[in-house]
């Protein structure tokens, strides 16, 4: 793990299969770096967003169609029910129909078409939600030569520290580093 955005370059990504962007916000490469970052999608890199991943690279275009989604807003933290729309998909089969959490729950904009959605969060079940009656929180696609997976969980260290989300993370990588 590492804080430094030295590390993309297309030497200092040689060596990995996937990306995590855990609870990332604003600007964090400059052109040059995202210059590296594309190129290890192009060869079949991987991309993990997690919570804050997408509010990240507003000014970056090619980060938004990558990480599927911006951030726009949220309202307070509270409790909400969430649907598991895929059973079929690695990171999701282990998981329940639905399931009833605390989470920081984002609003996003700019959500890219082309989505494999995984998990949705019913408006109707907590205050301030704005995307209406389907309001995804998961997804993945398969993008410009490499994977992208988004998990909107991941404020709390809670969910962290639950062992279905660590399995969902774990399964996540897996089919992010898979070969094609």
């Amino acid at each position: 793990t590492t804080e430094d955005a030295a590390i993309f370059t297309q030497a200092g990504l040689a060596t990995y299969k996937a990306v995590v962007f855990l609870n990332t916000t604003g600007d964090v490469l400059d052109s040059l770096q995202q210059i590296a970052f594309q190129d290890f999608i192009h060869h079949g890199g991987g991309y993990i967003g997690i919570h804050a991943a997408t509010d990240t690279e507003y000014d970056w275009p090619w980060y938004n169609k990558l990480s599927g989604a911006y951030f726009d807003n949220h309202p307070r933290p509270q409790t909400a029910t969430f649907h598991i729309l895929d059973k079929k998909f690695i990171a999701t089969e282990h998981l329940p129909d639905s399931l009833t959490q605390k989470e920081e729950i984002y609003n996003f904009k700019s959500v890219q078409p082309g989505l494999h959605y995984l998990i949705s969060v019913d408006e109707s079940t907590y205050q301030g939600g704005k995307m209406g009656k389907f309001h995804p929180i998961s997804w993945y696609h398969s993008f410009e030569g490499g994977r992208a997976f988004y998990i909107e969980w991941g404020h709390f260290d809670s969910t962290f520290a639950a062992p279905g989300f660590q399995q969902l993370i774990y399964k996540a990588l897996d089919w992010a580093t898979a070969k094609k």
